[in-house]
């Protein structure tokens, strides 16, 4: 039996593009054809911009295409009690410190990084966001299934990122890494555009002693300008009445060269080709399509 725990988690802020949809494809046929597990998560852990009914049009659209999950689906926004967890762990081992910089004041120091103007805030305070303490010279190193060695000195290229925000929200990284381990993921399939966030969860993954999976990202889609697709961006969301020709110009983008006729066929069998034929090596090694 695979031990391979894959998934495909969405943030609800709108309904599913073809740039989520690739994302959904290259995550769901790597599990399926490594005979895995291919779980559902709903990233909505930022109540401001994520919308149940975007959850839910998601869910309906991911149905409607054939890329079934095993398992419930997990929401983020219904798992603070882990993030907390999590959270205290890292207060007490003296990794994080309470900073309550403004946006304003961040922006007037004109440094890339933070500048550490809180450092020595290591206790709780009201109204301040959680940052990571990041060592001088932190460097964390990782294998990228499709981009090979990365390399990344969070000290300097980053610098101490935060994982609970001033209006009372946990941030994306310690949310997807706690929610990561306890799913027990092994692979993560995802879009480029979070491949400098792999090394800032890899750090938090080593604090709080959880595995780190395998990683693999995948090139963006964008628009006629260069932007990622997405609500912002004015992205189009996903038809329902061409589904079959929409999962093949996936897999093409993929690199995985579907035969032409195939997609005239249903949902069903295109999937079914694409588990048999699968090749992650064959996924463009580059940023954006």
């Amino acid at each position: 039996m695979s031990t391979y725990i894959g998934r495909f988690a969405p943030s609800p802020t709108g309904p599913l593009h073809v740039g989520s949809l690739l994302t959904a494809v290259a995550s769901w046929c790597d599990a399926r054809a490594a005979h895995g597990q291919w779980l559902l998560r709903i990233e909505d852990i930022d109540t401001t911009r994520c919308h149940a009914e975007a959850a839910e049009h998601i869910i309906r659209t991911l149905e409607h295409y054939g890329l079934w999950w095993d398992d419930q689906i997990v929401y983020q926004s219904q798992r603070h009690h882990y993030y907390q967890d999590a959270l205290a762990v890292l207060q007490q081992q003296g990794d994080i410190f309470w900073c309550v910089c403004s946006r304003r004041e961040l922006a007037e120091t004109h440094s890339p990084i933070y500048t550490g103007h809180c450092r020595n805030h290591p206790h709780y305070r009201a109204n301040a966001a959680a940052r990571v303490l990041i060592p001088p010279n932190t460097s964390v190193t990782f294998h990228d299934a499709v981009f090979g060695e990365i390399r990344e000195n969070i000290a300097q290229e980053v610098g101490d990122f935060v994982i609970y925000r001033r209006d009372g929200l946990f941030a994306y990284q310690l949310a997807v890494v706690v929610d990561d381990a306890e799913q027990g993921i092994t692979h993560v399939v995802r879009g480029a555009d979070l491949l400098d966030n792999t090394a800032r969860q890899i750090y938090l993954q080593q604090r709080l002693l959880l595995p780190s999976p395998h990683y693999a990202h995948i090139p963006l889609v964008v628009n006629h300008i260069g932007e990622k697709l997405s609500k912002q961006t004015g992205a189009t969301a996903l038809t329902w009445d061409n589904a079959n020709v929409q999962l093949w110009q996936a897999l093409t983008q993929l690199g995985q060269c579907p035969p032409d006729t195939l997609q005239f066929e249903h949902c069903e069998q295109i999937l079914n080709w694409a588990i048999l034929h699968w090749q992650r090596d064959n996924i463009p090694k580059q940023f954006i399509l």
